[in-house]
């Protein structure tokens, strides 16, 4: 199995950098690592229809809230959310933090990451029938309010 590209993929504040995509893969899973500005606007809560995600930390904080529970997200710290499992993460520190993602398997990789990123990257609030379409076709559903 080869590596993926390294693309950078920019969503608002966040930005993901691609180590393993689905064409390397083969669909197994996509790996990479996310870096999250202090008060950086994140996903809505949501879950995934057929994708298990595991997180560990690289640097700085995130706090991840799965099925309600909070975990601190700091270098060497872990958690796995389960398809099915609502979650989302923010981060309240005052550094930026850097974690490494698996998604598994790889239906929900650059592709979706790119749609979304374009939309959200516009300028302005983006439409959120578009944000939900675009979370729907890949997989992704928000959590209801």
């Amino acid at each position: 199995m080869t590596s993926g590209n390294g693309e950078a993929i920019r969503v608002g504040q966040l930005e993901l950098r691609f180590l393993v995509d689905d064409a390397a893969s083969r669909g197994a899973l996509c790996m990479f690592e996310m870096t999250v500005p202090p008060g950086a606007k994140v996903p809505a809560p949501h879950f995934h229809r057929e994708v298990d995600e595991a997180v560990y930390g690289l640097e700085g904080l995130l706090t991840y809230t799965v099925d309600g529970a909070r975990h601190r997200i700091g270098p060497g710290a872990h958690l796995f959310a389960p398809r099915g499992a609502v979650h989302h993460f923010v981060n309240t520190d005052t550094a930026p933090a850097r974690v490494l993602t698996v998604l598994t398997p790889a239906s929900i990789g650059p592709r979706y990451f790119r749609e979304i990123g374009a939309l959200v990257n516009r300028g302005g609030p983006p439409d959120p029938a578009s944000v939900k379409d675009i979370m729907l076709r890949h997989g992704l559903v928000p959590a209801p309010a």
